[in-house]
């Protein structure tokens, strides 16, 4: 996927950071990298223009943060591949 994300790439990837914001402050780094890296390896499997995937994706992400925003979510496990990707992604940027 290229470094450029579409509107409504950009739309969807706020509103799931939104989220992130009602969780407690010492699981935020872990919600907000849960959700950076599922958007991330979801969005660069799908062609931007198999648009009947990118709907299936938009309606699962969007069932998936409606369950996560329940106020008894309070932490959330993160996988070593996860802070794997964001070490690599640090040293890159």
């Amino acid at each position: 996927m290229s470094s450029k994300q579409s509107g409504l790439q950009r739309e969807v990837l706020a509103f799931a950071l939104r989220m992130v914001r009602t969780k407690p402050p010492q699981a935020q780094p872990k919600f907000s990298l849960y959700v950076r890296y599922t958007f991330r390896a979801q969005a660069s499997s799908v062609s931007p223009r198999n648009v009947a995937a990118i709907e299936h994706l938009l309606r699962r992400g969007k069932r998936q943060i409606e369950m996560y925003e329940s106020p008894f979510i309070k932490d959330c496990q993160i996988s070593q591949a996860m802070v794997d990707w964001e070490q690599a992604r640090r040293r890159t940027s």
